[in-house]
């Protein structure tokens, strides 16, 4: 038993001293350093949620702008400014327009057509805090900006507080 021991003990020593051979102890704190600052990274890698598309439309749409089933909100993420003091198209008093939004196509079931919409965060304030919708339709991964809409779009402005989103229907797609 100790001889397998010793063959053991011979055998990963061997294995070690060739990796140290080949790999310097910077290779190994670099390898470390990306393996802690990068693991945290790791949740915001993209992910597809195409099968969770149209569920909050799948019963039909709505006409009432202050509902998360409206059909201008198939691509929405955060408060509805019709439920924040201000309107489907216009931010409350007292904040702005973000300078960057995010883009859906949503099909308006009144004429069949699919629309352009805009999807423009509001700044200035803390969150409204009133009608939190999260719908995806069509939505893609991170890496492609302009069509995702997880992320705080009010970062190009001089208060970066997101308040609400409004959709501003931009044409026929």
């Amino acid at each position: 038993m100790s001889s397998l021991l010793r063959f053991i003990d011979r055998l990963t020593e061997r294995g070690v001293r060739q990796v140290a051979h080949r790999h310097g102890r910077r290779s190994l704190l670099t390898r470390l350093g990306v393996l802690i600052a990068g693991g945290p990274l790791l949740p915001m890698l993209p992910f597809d949620r195409s099968r969770q598309a149209g569920a909050a439309f799948a019963a039909g749409r709505h006409s009432d702008p202050s509902q998360c089933d409206y059909w201008r909100y198939c691509a929405v993420d955060g408060f509805l400014c019709s439920c924040c003091g201000g309107s489907l198209t216009q931010c409350p008093p007292g904040t702005e327009a973000s300078k960057a939004s995010w883009v859906g196509t949503c099909l308006n079931p009144n004429d069949g057509k699919q629309y352009l919409v805009s999807y423009n965060d509001c700044c200035g304030k803390t969150a409204c805090g009133q009608c939190l919708c999260n719908n995806n339709e069509r939505e893609r991964p991170g890496y492609r900006l302009g069509v995702h809409n997880d992320i705080n779009w009010c970062m190009a402005n001089t208060s970066t507080m997101f308040h609400c989103t409004t959709s501003i229907l931009v044409g026929v797609a």
